[in-house]
């Protein structure tokens, strides 16, 4: 077993067993409870506190928004999602503080809709974001919130931000963890400005496809633009099997 796949098996160890043995669901990642915890006990004094989760609903059922209740005095919780399932609409029964809200959170209408919070999370969410692109969805935040709870997969073959799909068919496959086999990846390439009738947006625009390999100096410089400052970094490991993609934890807090 060479040294790359023990550094997988560690990290898969630590980010989806150890939280099991703790207690915890099983769509709990230990690094981004990590990066929860540390806002809520460190960074933000007050008591109660509010936070809005974006788009964290997909493949985790709303579980950070879930455990931050769980776990902390909160006045105010907001979930936006494109997709609010049952499952989700089920357990906010519990939560009168917690207000769904459906739609594509880059939509101004939305935004409106949102009062001040303490913090924002965003969890696996940042590569995706088109028209807004990802540093627009931080400018539009940004007088939202003290602080920014980021977990991304960052792109480490290149020294700038690169847009995936521009890298053309061959290289794009070798950048996102998914096969061109898919229904959804199958014609992107060949759809690409066809419109998408469920987003009411050209394909290359879309959500739901990987879209930008995001550099960690790019972040920190709109970050810092934005008068915000770093407060913590963890370099998470190697995303799955992509080489080039590295899940990093991020809190910047409101100068």
């Amino acid at each position: 077993m060479n040294y790359h796949n023990v550094l997988r098996i560690r990290n898969y160890l630590k980010q989806q067993i150890l939280p099991r043995l703790q207690g915890f669901p099983v769509n709990i990642n230990i690094n981004k409870k990590a990066i929860i915890d540390m806002t809520f006990q460190k960074l933000l004094l007050q008591s109660p506190a509010s936070f809005i989760d974006l788009g964290g609903v997909w493949g985790v059922n709303g579980a950070y928004t879930f455990y931050t209740l769980d776990h902390y005095t909160i006045s105010q919780a907001y979930l936006v999602d494109t997709n609010l399932n049952d499952s989700v609409k089920k357990q906010q029964e519990q939560y009168p503080q917690l207000q769904l809200i459906s739609g594509n959170f880059g939509n101004a209408d939305i935004i409106r809709r949102l009062q001040q919070v303490d913090a924002i999370f965003l969890f696996d969410i940042l590569l995706h974001q088109v028209s807004p692109d990802w540093d627009e969805i931080l400018e539009m935040y940004a007088p939202l919130t003290t602080c920014f709870v980021i977990y991304n997969q960052q792109f480490m073959a290149s020294e700038t931000t690169v847009r995936l799909l521009d890298l053309g068919k061959e290289e794009y496959f070798k950048n996102v963890p998914f096969s061109q086999d898919l229904p959804l990846y199958r014609t992107l390439f060949e759809k690409m400005y066809e419109m998408n009738p469920e987003h009411q947006r050209i394909w290359r625009d879309i959500h739901n496809v990987w879209q930008w390999g995001i550099t960690d100096t790019d972040l920190r410089t709109k970050m810092q633009a934005l008068g915000f400052t770093e407060k913590y970094y963890k370099n998470c490991g190697q995303f799955g099997k992509l080489t080039n993609f590295q899940n990093h934890a991020f809190i910047f807090k409101k100068s």
